[in-house]
């Protein structure tokens, strides 16, 4: 059997290549995909063809049982569900037996909170596996901000979870952002560091001193700028909670929209912030997963 494919994955929306599989002998296509995948269980394989994720010599084929002649091409086309199979407020990149990656939408909350009930990520994706399997699960690896965009991870089990959380640091290669922030900033990059303390009505407070709280390091680069706004790509050395929107209030340069930590102008009715990149080593094959998305347009308008 000859594969062409590359180990390491490198995403952008909508341009993933696919794995390519030329059939040897003749056989049934989910047979054929269980020798040919053998880090998937027959559960994803099952999934795989149920969202029209399987070519046979560039036609869609969803029938497990469809017989392969020698010669044929299949291919898996991991750039995930298209179109009218697509959950909505969420596009999902990439999924495997343990992993889901999506980017989730301005205005739609990670998980529930105790104040709030509605419609998330989280259980929109909860949905989406039980579709496959009633038993199925989903864990929340980490969040974004309600009204931030972007590329968010998630586990299929706990233990791929813990995996995740517990060696974060050393298994994310970059997680990097878009911010849209007031007035333009002078400096063409720079590293802010302080201490991040919540409140007891849930606002961050930085000092530039140890106040009690963990220590946060954030690292920006000016992309565009004029006389309103500035766009920085910013990496994160740690991942607190509200960081970004802190840090950027810190050096007098709030992200628009953020009117929770000094924002003043919403020109986009919405947060400027988008989690553009998210690389890092999938904890169970050891593969080097980058997922990179495009800025959003509204983001460049204003340029």
């Amino acid at each position: 059997m000859m594969q062409t494919s590359n180990d390491t994955y490198n995403h952008k929306r909508r341009k993933v290549q696919p794995t390519s599989f030329e059939v040897a002998e003749t056989m049934e296509l989910m047979q054929f995909l269980i020798q040919q995948l053998p880090k998937q269980s027959r559960n994803n394989i099952k999934s795989l063809l149920a969202h029209h994720q399987i070519q046979v010599d560039d036609k869609i084929v969803s029938q497990y049982n469809y017989p392969l002649q020698i010669g044929q091409k299949v291919s898996v086309l991991w750039n995930k569900i298209r179109g009218e199979n697509q959950p909505q407020q969420l596009e999902i990149l990439f999924e495997d037996d343990h992993l889901i990656v999506v980017i989730k939408e301005a205005g739609l909350l990670s998980m529930a909170t105790a104040r709030e009930r509605v419609q998330t990520a989280y259980s929109i994706l909860s949905d989406h596996v039980k579709k496959i399997d009633p038993k199925n699960r989903i864990f929340i690896v980490h969040r974004l901000d309600r009204d931030t965009s972007g590329v968010m991870l998630f586990a299929k089990s706990e233990k791929v979870k813990k995996l995740l959380q517990e060696d974060w640091k050393e298994a994310v290669d970059e997680r990097s952002y878009i911010a849209l922030t007031e007035g333009t900033v002078a400096e063409p990059e720079g590293t802010i560091t302080s201490w991040l303390k919540e409140s007891k009505s849930l606002i961050m407070y930085s000092s530039l001193t140890p106040n009690g709280g963990q220590k946060a390091i954030t690292h920006y680069k000016v992309l565009k700028k004029n006389r309103n706004y500035s766009m920085l790509e910013v990496k994160l050395e740690t991942g607190r909670k509200n960081q970004i929107r802190v840090h950027m209030q810190d050096i007098g340069h709030p992200i628009i929209g953020d009117k929770k930590y000094g924002s003043t102008k919403n020109p986009l009715r919405r947060l400027g912030l988008h989690a553009r990149v998210l690389a890092f080593c999938h904890p169970i094959t050891g593969e080097n997963l980058r997922f990179e998305t495009e800025i959003p347009k509204e983001f460049l308008s204003l340029f």
